[in-house]
């Protein structure tokens, strides 16, 4: 018996942490390896598909459609076409797909590997996110970057031919960058963007080579009042240009915005393959709410990989996600977006309104200092509220849940 497809999408996020070398504020899981076995990936990654599928079926994730694939990095643009083709193809076996599924691919904007962009579209891909970073060249050798701006343009360039939808992303709140000069830098982004950017504040992360640097002392990030300034500026600009955000870092034009990266937000479920994966999956358990399962893969790309070939799971843990942490986590990333999070959302994920799943005094004040909106239908954050929303959830999530 057939049974028709679930009407709740997933997605499906496919890490591949391979990279021709390591960005210095990057704290991603990525590796830079001499020689890739790249046959030996492509099955790795067809195996632990298919585990995952029978681990899960059971549970009800076997009817599902798939909403998004999304292919991240890493540098996903290291991967053959053919590797992307078969993945695609595999994920297409073993689920439906809805109509308007969409396959988004991670890509660096270097001659050699923009070479491939008709190769991953016809392998199916239906949107490319191209990390460009800065369009001045001092700029990409501060941020390590192995481009330079005339590639970056000819990719984005490359991108508009092969792909109906694409994106790319740049840095700011580097040293020494002034307003008038990110400002100039983002009118020639948006001579280039076409319905999507992301536009990402430099952090100095533990792990990074920019972390020891700074550190150190050997450059310095602009402070907190330039920050705000700079902040402020790229949601003028990008407003007045019909691109505004509809989350903290990401501006589209309306219907333009990522379908998957909307998925997290909204805490929706999502599978994750590859090394250092994580997944959450809500499975029926027969309760009101379900059971929110979070899965993460082993990290280290070498013994994912020899995982998959001795026939075990890719996965090194499974766990069910406390109440609690549902609450954190749907709060988190909920009042990243602009618009906010429906109250009846709250209901689905925690069986409460957020009234009575928040702090109701550290709520009050949020709201009466301007930070945060309640309505009978949905919880949001400010434009002051999302520029400093570590702050603002610091004070509405209970302790207990903090």
């Amino acid at each position: 018996m057939t049974l028709p497809p679930d009407p709740r999408p997933f997605g499906i996020y496919v890490h591949w942490p391979f990279c021709r070398s390591k960005c210095p504020y990057c704290d991603f899981n990525s590796h830079v390896r001499e020689k890739i076995a790249a046959d030996a990936w492509e099955a790795g990654l067809i195996a632990d598909l298919k585990r995952q599928k029978a681990r899960f079926e059971a549970a009800g994730l076997g009817t599902r459609a798939v909403s998004s694939i999304f292919f991240g990095g890493g540098t996903p643009s290291l991967m053959a076409p053919r590797t992307v083709a078969a993945v695609i193809e595999t994920i297409a076996h073993l689920w439906p797909l809805t109509t308007d599924c969409e396959i988004t691919l991670e890509a660096n904007p270097t001659s050699a590997e923009a070479e491939n962009f008709a190769g991953y579209a016809a392998a199916g891909v239906n949107r490319l996110s191209i990390g460009v970073q800065a369009l001045e060249k001092d700029a990409l050798g501060f941020l390590g970057r192995t481009h330079d701006p005339g590639e970056a343009r000819r990719a984005i360039g490359l991108a508009a031919k092969h792909f109906p939808r694409f994106s790319f992303d740049l840095i700011y709140a580097r040293p020494n960058q002034s307003v008038a000069a990110w400002e100039a830098e983002l009118r020639q982004a948006l001579d280039l963007a076409v319905g999507h950017l992301s536009l990402y504040q430099l952090t100095i992360e533990p792990g990074t080579a920019f972390y020891g640097a700074h550190a150190r002392g050997d450059f310095a990030l602009p402070d907190d009042a330039l920050a705000g300034d700079l902040y402020e500026a790229t949601q003028a600009l990008l407003t007045g240009a019909g691109l505004p955000a509809y989350e903290i870092s990401n501006h589209a034009r309306p219907g333009q915005e990522s379908r998957h990266n909307l998925l997290y937000w909204r805490y929706g479920d999502y599978l994750g393959t590859g090394p250092g994966a994580h997944g959450r999956l809500t499975l029926d358990d027969g309760s009101p709410l379900g059971l929110k399962r979070a899965t993460r893969a082993h990290k280290a790309p070498e013994t994912w990989l020899a995982a998959l070939e001795r026939g075990e799971d890719g996965l090194t843990e499974t766990e069910s996600v406390a109440l609690s942490d549902r609450l954190i986590e749907l709060t988190m990333m909920g009042l990243r977006l602009t618009e906010g999070i429906p109250v009846a959302r709250f209901g689905r994920e925690i069986g409460q309104p957020p009234e009575s799943a928040l702090d109701p005094t550290g709520l009050s004040r949020m709201i009466d200092g301007g930070f945060l909106t309640l309505t009978d239908t949905r919880l949001a954050a400010t434009l002051a509220g999302r520029q400093r929303l570590n702050a603002l959830l610091t004070q509405i999530l209970p302790e207990d849940a903090a």
